[in-house]
């Protein structure tokens, strides 16, 4: 894999930041892409800004698309995030189509760049019932970009996919991530996962994903940073 680049969607978060570190470690030269959609946890942002930056990634694109118009979420609208630790179903702090959006930018993005390689942060064991964090979701838009796009059509010709999509955190429980990014040395005091941050850009600790990422540390004994 040496010397292909990649497109890695960063969003500021645990998980993004250690599949970068990995994506590195794969020997990829990646391109970090971040979706500023109008999410209440702008804080991840500025996250994402140092992760990149001290990955030294080749590029680091910051893309706005404002899904608070849209609507339909706690993450862009002014519904309450749920803090009770109660969620059922699929949870209001879902974004529709995010990340079919997201990875329809990463994906115009890797053809515009020459890159055949995508990679992104889902999972499918510890997380909060999201539809679009399947494998059965990231196997339908891989068959789609390879599909609907000029690399995708000229590669078929030559009897072979364009692009590849590597996810993988997608079937880790939350405390195999935290020692994967331990071993790949992630520093997680770059990274937010809190959907409700304080005004200081401090974690609640009661939204899912806090409750989540400190199941996780526990689990993995180890101590998160951000929590000191």
């Amino acid at each position: 894999m040496a010397g292909r680049t990649a497109v890695v969607l960063v969003s500021g978060g645990l998980d993004s930041a250690v599949v970068l570190a990995w994506m590195q470690r794969e020997g990829f030269e990646c391109i970090a892409l971040t979706i500023d959609y109008g999410q209440r946890h702008h804080v991840e942002l500025e996250c994402a800004r140092r992760l990149a930056a001290h990955a030294s990634v080749r590029e680091h694109l910051v893309q706005q698309i404002d899904l608070r118009a849209v609507g339909g979420s706690a993450l862009t609208g002014s519904d309450p995030v749920p803090k009770d630790g109660a969620s059922h179903g699929i949870p209001i702090t879902y974004v529709p189509a995010r990340n079919t959006l997201f990875l329809s930018l990463a994906l115009g993005l890797a053809e515009a760049r020459g890159a055949r390689d995508i990679a992104l942060g889902i999972n499918a064991v510890d997380y909060s019932g999201y539809p679009d964090c399947r494998p059965a979701f990231l196997e339908s838009f891989s068959a789609t970009a390879n599909l609907a796009t000029r690399a995708g059509v000229e590669a078929a010709q030559q009897g072979h996919l364009a692009f590849h999509f590597h996810a993988p955190l997608l079937n880790l429980s939350k405390p195999q991530i935290i020692r994967l990014g331990d071993e790949l040395g992630v520093d997680f005091a770059r990274t937010s996962s809190c959907y409700d941050p304080l005004h200081d850009g401090s974690p609640c600790g009661q939204c899912d994903s806090c409750r989540i990422r400190a199941a996780g540390f526990a689990s993995a004994d180890l101590v998160d940073p951000r929590m000191r």
